[in-house]
């Protein structure tokens, strides 16, 4: 088992968890927890070396530029629509993160057999 792996997916997997969970309860402590845990995600992902790794990481950079602003605009002005608005953004990029895992994974089943 690839241990560095488990951890890569499973910090994407928390990111997107995480986002969806402030959808779900607009909680500013929610937002900063989903912020970090998917900058640590996109810091994983610069040592990725696959042939969906820029996609990956320009989608992590994506959920970034979306999760950073909303918690601004959550904790600093109180706007509560545009930073769920942003949060929807980073939702979607989060899922196409995950998609290409998905993707990069079966690529790299098959090329094991």
């Amino acid at each position: 088992m690839d241990w560095g792996r488990v951890f890569f997916v499973f910090f994407s997997l928390m990111s997107l968890t995480f986002t969806l969970g402030f959808l779900y309860e607009s909680n500013i402590v929610i937002l900063f927890i989903a912020t970090a845990i998917n900058f640590i995600a996109t810091t994983l992902r610069i040592g990725v070396k696959n042939s969906l790794s820029a996609e990956l990481f320009a989608s992590s950079l994506v959920a970034d530029f979306h999760l950073i602003p909303a918690f601004v605009f959550l904790q600093v002005f109180g706007d509560i629509e545009i930073a769920t608005a942003l949060v929807v953004g980073a939702v979607v990029a989060n899922l196409f993160s995950i998609i290409l895992l998905c993707i990069a994974g079966a690529k790299a089943k098959e090329s094991d057999y």
